[in-house]
């Protein structure tokens, strides 16, 4: 989304970098994890944490999984191998996330800066802050944290696929496809990066021949969503002069 069974689902979007998913191995099944988050899948169509519309594997700040569907990775390969965590920094880390996923957004924040600061080179914190910040409506500071996470930890397909629903909020489009297309070249069977994409292609893009591939691949991934099938309906028998159904990101 190990070290403890708890984190798996935290690593995913919230993990440390690299090393904590090597040492927690990602249970990935973004839709799946403990929190919701805004929803883009948090991506382009708009369904939120529950629409498929924007998946962007984890669930607001806290629940990695966001509820849509995402699919699964298995660990991650270990590409980003950092020095063994302290028990301090692990703790930390956990104390922030409860605080995220109790509602304590400020508490979070103040926690995984101080972790930014401690331990640099871990891209979870990173993310965290990305995700408590595009909550927040402070897109460009979101950008700029996940930026560091993908830079710390580039083999982390969550947290890409988090960059490219930031990039999209933002409007820059060309970049949120190639940060998706960055998490599906690490993992193809990452079901809301595929949801997400195929959302970005949909209604920004305006291809809606690759728009229905990645669909119908996320519908297969994720075992099935009533509510991209109709999407997949409505955009096979759309006027594209008639305004397009909402659609959001899944995280």
């Amino acid at each position: 989304m190990r070290f403890v069974k708890s984190l798996r689902q935290y690593v995913l979007i919230f993990g440390f970098s690299a090393a904590l998913a090597a040492c927690a191995g990602l249970s990935q099944s973004p839709k799946s994890a403990v929190t919701a988050v805004p929803n883009e899948a948090s991506g382009a169509k708009a369904a939120a944490k529950t629409s498929p519309a924007d998946s962007a594997g984890a669930s607001a700040g806290a629940a990695a999984g966001a509820s849509a569907t995402t699919g699964t990775a298995g660990p991650l390969p270990l590409a980003d191998v950092a020095p063994p965590l302290s028990p301090d920094v692990v703790r930390a880390f956990d104390a922030s996330l409860r605080a995220l996923q109790q509602g304590r957004s400020a508490d979070a924040e103040r926690g995984f800066l101080a972790l930014t600061r401690s331990n640099p080179e871990l891209g979870g914190p990173h993310a965290n802050l990305g995700i408590i910040y595009r909550r927040a409506g402070k897109i460009a500071q979101a950008v700029s944290e996940l930026e560091f996470a993908v830079r710390d930890s580039p083999r982390q397909s969550v947290y890409w696929n988090q960059l490219g629903i930031t990039y999209r909020q933002q409007g820059q489009f060309s970049k949120a496809r190639q940060a998706y297309e960055r998490a599906l070249g690490l993992d193809p069977t990452y079901a809301s990066a595929n949801l997400n994409l195929g959302i970005l292609f949909d209604l920004y893009l305006w291809d809606s021949k690759r728009a229905l591939e990645l669909y119908d691949r996320y519908l297969v991934l994720s075992g099935g969503d009533d509510k991209v099938s109709k999407w997949v309906t409505d955009l096979k028998n759309r006027n594209r002069d008639r305004t397009a159904v909402a659609r959001k990101e899944q995280e």
